[in-house]
């Protein structure tokens, strides 16, 4: 048991020698040594072992079809978020596209509100309306169901970012698969116009869909996509990579220079959606080779035991705590109550008086409250 060792035993902080960023525009980019707390080794590992298992019940509550529809898991590129998180303000904003749980449990959301959302529940963190595709909390705009169209959006509040005077960024994440849409590009000349504090995120997880990126791009540098905005790729399997990547990236931004692009690239364990099962496009040799070499989990635990900043017992004690959670959670998402028809219309606009909303026929009328 961890209390069989004496905390003063552990190193207070660690330094990591991290990859270097191929870099597009840039005469210099994000550091290549990553100072680690042992408070923030621990805590990067709680959060990304939570949205492993949080992704892991989520599969196992679909297969029982009790989560049903579009459902998108994210195990496999939990560094990206959680190492994005760490490195931004609460006050910043974030969108990102339909692959949005873990970034919503790393803003802030808790997990049994993200399961009560995928069941459809009261309790769910936009009361069961949403589910896997659209949650959203203060200052994270949600996952978005049309592929590419949230980078537009991103770039909007990004412009009301500069608008109202604040020192505030916008993280506007999209996938490989959506950085071929035009209105991405669209969105990097007007940004670029415009200098907006934007950095636009490309998770590359290799596969767009069942595309992989080189039968999809005649240029897989997606961090070159912006042509006159400088960009630079990063590591995504690494958590300190993502970290120090991101500073540097929001201090960009900040500084007033205006845009920057980001390619994060990653890997995703399950299929596309639950109705893909992810080896008719690679195998499942690919996918173990991934999971035995660059799992984001199993790195930062290596780190963290060889530097003597935690030990294995200690980190099986924060696994055996994140499994009961998940399983409370999941307990909670199975027995909250399904929202009641008449909520319907509610949440329309923000802060307006109730109002009438049509339903499915002329006769049937839902009442609209803010």
């Amino acid at each position: 048991m961890v209390a069989s060792r004496n905390y003063a035993d552990f190193a207070s902080e660690a330094t990591f020698e991290i990859k270097k960023c191929d870099l597009h525009r840039l005469e210099e980019g994000p550091s290549t040594t990553a100072v680690m707390t042992r408070e923030e080794g621990l805590h990067y590992y709680k959060t990304m072992q939570t949205i492993r298992r949080m992704e892991l019940k989520s599969d196992q509550l679909y297969k029982q079809k009790i989560i049903r529809g579009f459902c998108h898991l994210y195990d496999g590129q939990e560094a990206c978020c959680v190492g994005i998180e760490a490195a931004i303000k609460p006050t910043d904003h974030v969108i990102t596209a339909y692959r949005a749980h873990g970034f919503t449990y790393a803003r802030g959301v808790p997990v049994r509100e993200i399961l009560a959302e995928l069941t459809g529940r009261k309790g769910g963190c936009v009361k069961g309306k949403g589910g896997s595709m659209h949650m959203y909390t203060k200052n994270f705009y949600g996952g978005n169901g049309i592929v590419g169209a949230q980078v537009p959006l991103g770039a909007g509040i990004a412009l009301a970012c500069k608008y109202f005077g604040k020192n505030e960024i916008c993280l506007t994440l999209y996938g490989d698969g959506a950085a071929n849409q035009g209105q991405i590009f669209e969105t990097y000349n007007m940004a670029a116009l415009w200098k907006l504090p934007c950095i636009f995120i490309c998770e590359n997880n290799r596969y767009g869909m069942g595309t992989s990126v080189e039968r999809a791009a005649a240029s897989t540098d997606y961090y070159r996509r912006g042509d006159f905005i400088p960009g630079f790729r990063v590591d995504g399997m690494d958590i300190l990579c993502v970290r120090e990547a991101a500073k540097f990236a929001a201090d960009y931004c900040r500084s007033g220079k205006g845009p920057i692009v980001m390619e994060l690239q990653t890997y995703r364990y399950h299929g596309h959606s639950m109705s893909d099962p992810g080896i008719s496009y690679r195998t499942r040799e690919e996918i173990q080779e991934v999971r035995s070499k660059s799992d984001p989990i199993t790195l930062l635990k290596d780190r963290m035991v060889n530097n003597n900043l935690a030990s294995i017992e200690e980190l099986k004690e924060i696994d055996v705590a994140v499994r009961k959670e998940i399983e409370e959670a999941a307990q909670f998402a199975t027995t909250d109550p399904e929202p009641p028809l008449e909520e319907l219309g509610n949440h329309i606009y923000f802060n307006e008086p109730p109002f009438e909303v049509r339903g499915p026929n002329q006769w049937i009328r839902y009442k609209s409250v803010s």
